[in-house]
């Protein structure tokens, strides 16, 4: 469903860039265009879960693969999925993303593309790394 969510935990950008940059919806390549929308929390960028094509089918879908038991009940539309904080100037990192998909937390990076695009890579391990380009969204 949302396999794409592995991907992000850190941000590496120009100098110029913000969280005001990367706040908002965005649509990930997998599961025919998950949504999900990064906003400002505490010192980081907070990811939620908005949509995903099986969310629109069965919207009340909980976080049954999670490696804690006691959270398995959980929602996954609204989940926070990622924190990510930044480390200097233009500079995110030191965060993490959890994947619903197999109950996994991982940490990568996230860069703000000149485009607007965001280039995100995650590794369970170096070399064994994933990447994915999300796209701004509009609301479904």
């Amino acid at each position: 469903m949302i396999a794409g969510l592995v991907l992000a935990a850190g941000l590496a950008s120009s100098a110029t860039s913000t969280s005001e940059d990367v706040k908002g919806l965005w649509r990930t390549p997998t599961d025919g265009g998950s949504l999900v929308r990064l906003a400002p929390c505490g010192d980081g960028i907070c990811g939620r879960i908005v949509s995903s094509p099986r969310l629109r089918i069965a919207p009340d879908q909980k976080d049954v693969h999670n490696r804690d038991i006691a959270l398995r009940g959980r929602a996954l539309r609204d989940l926070t999925f990622m924190k990510i904080r930044s480390t200097g100037p233009g500079t995110w990192g030191d965060g993490w993303v959890y994947n619903p998909e197999d109950g996994g937390t991982y940490k990568g990076v996230m860069e703000l593309k000149p485009d607007g695009t965001l280039r995100l890579t995650g590794c369970i391990v170096r070399p064994f790394c994933k990447t994915q380009i999300w796209r701004r969204a509009q609301a479904d």
